[in-house]
């Protein structure tokens, strides 16, 4: 099999270009690529806690851990303790950190836009589709 007919070689190179290209433009509001899933995760759902949110990243918690330092240094979270569990902490954006959600996604979608600029609408929405397809089994045979 060569390298151009090999899936994972593939997806592999397609996801370092993707996470290259979208770190460049996190650089210009001061953030890196490990930070965007913490982000997103937080766009759809604030208030979860650090373990939850770490489940959600596929990080381990004391990466998350360095993470949330890193957003809370930068003003874009905040943590809030249970009342009940003293361990726990809930995760919650700023206004900042809420004020970015527009001008990032719209980033991300600029790169996006840039990797499918050679396919149709049609293709586009197919290779999505099988990508989702794809990813659905994997989750049922991993």
């Amino acid at each position: 099999m060569k390298h151009y007919e090999s899936l994972g070689y593939l997806v592999s190179h397609l996801n370092i270009d993707l996470q290259n290209a979208l770190d460049e433009k996190l650089k210009r509001y001061h953030l890196d690529i490990k930070l965007w899933p913490v982000l997103f995760a937080l766009w759809q759902e604030e208030g979860i806690t650090q373990t939850e949110l770490s489940k959600r990243c596929d990080v381990a918690n004391y990466t998350m851990t360095r993470l949330l330092d890193q957003l809370q240094t930068q003003g874009l979270i905040h943590r809030h303790q249970e009342a009940d569990n003293r361990r726990a902490f809930q995760i919650f954006l700023t206004d900042i950190g809420k004020a970015l959600e527009q001008d990032l996604i719209c980033e991300a979608e600029r790169v996006n836009d840039n990797f499918l600029v050679n396919l149709s609408e049609d293709e586009q929405a197919s290779f999505i589709l099988m990508l989702n397809k794809i990813n659905r089994f994997s989750h049922l045979i991993g």
